[in-house]
């Protein structure tokens, strides 16, 4: 059984169900059923996601010492996620609010509180990680100045740097230059998928790009091959909110990788993954187990 160990967010997810964007002003409504709050934040997605497709995690993450760290406790211990390295640190857990609507659009707020001044101790992370097969490390500051000790230590290094414009950010060039494996989201890209990926690779050798397109699927681009395929989306189930869909996407690549070191399987089993995902509407909800996983990829269009 592969290991991998986590380091990334946890906070408080609130959603919100609306009619529709634009939001139009009224005072007071009452969307039954339409307020739910949940543990998430990229980290615990994809610690749940990866233990609940038979993968042994190991969870670093930093929370507050408050009510909101009680439920972070009591979701690892519901959902077997080892939560001994989740440390309260802060004053106070990290919160999001995620509105969307009946098409699966959504809009996120999430307020980190002081989240991005912490710094997680390294010894357990040296520690740690030495018996693990991969380190998704999110990027998230206090994963920051594991990126190099990985590499050190050869390592695989994962990581999703979300929505970029610039390889030259200041906050993810660290992490874009040490990842092995890396994802991003199409959705702020200057170029087209295609010639960022290149371009991505030639400016940081990845061995693996990964770049979610939404509805159209993933684009996967593969060093060693000079290779570069999109793969399409498919719809497993109705759409219900496509926040996490991209956690998703990332945990089921990693899980399937390690199990096969097939890039183009595992992206084929990952967009299987996140489509089945995407209809539940908390970013840590909706995941599929590994007998679940291997019958709809077996039912997908993939395996026809």
């Amino acid at each position: 059984m592969p290991k991998i160990l986590v380091s990334g967010l946890i906070n408080i997810e609130t959603t919100l169900r609306v009619e529709g964007f634009p939001l139009p002003y009224f005072p007071v409504c009452y969307p039954f059923h339409g307020v739910n709050s949940t543990v998430s934040g990229v980290g615990y997605n994809i610690a749940k996601a990866l233990t609940t497709l038979g993968d042994e995690v190991d969870f670093l993450s930093i929370i507050g010492d408050d009510l909101g760290s009680r439920q972070v406790y009591a979701a690892l211990a519901k959902d077997g996620i080892p939560g001994e390295h989740v440390l309260s640190l802060m004053a106070h857990t990290a919160q999001s609010v995620i509105i969307y609507d009946g098409e699966g659009r959504r809009q996120i707020h999430t307020d980190l509180k002081d989240i991005q001044e912490q710094i997680y101790p390294t010894a357990i992370f040296e520690q740690q990680m030495q018996a693990c097969d991969l380190l998704a490390l999110c990027n998230i500051n206090f994963s920051r100045p594991f990126l190099e000790k990985a590499r050190r230590a050869g390592k695989i290094i994962a990581t999703d740097v979300h929505t970029i414009a610039d390889l030259n950010s200041t906050y993810d060039r660290d992490f874009l230059a040490a990842a092995n494996i890396l994802f991003m989201s199409v959705e702020a890209l200057p170029l087209p998928p295609r010639e960022w990926a290149t371009k991505v690779i030639n400016s940081f050798g990845t061995e693996i790009v990964v770049i979610g397109l939404g509805a159209e699927g993933a684009l996967i681009s593969v060093k060693v091959d000079n290779f570069t395929e999109i793969v399409p989306a498919v719809q497993t189930r109705p759409v219900v909110n496509t926040i996490g869909a991209g956690d998703a996407l990332f945990s089921a690549f990693l899980h399937s990788y390690l199990e096969s070191r097939d890039p183009y399987e595992a992206i084929r089993k990952a967009v299987v993954f996140a489509s089945y995902k995407i209809g539940e509407k908390g970013a840590a909800d909706g995941f599929l187990d590994p007998a679940g996983l291997e019958n709809l990829y077996r039912s997908s269009k993939f395996e026809h």
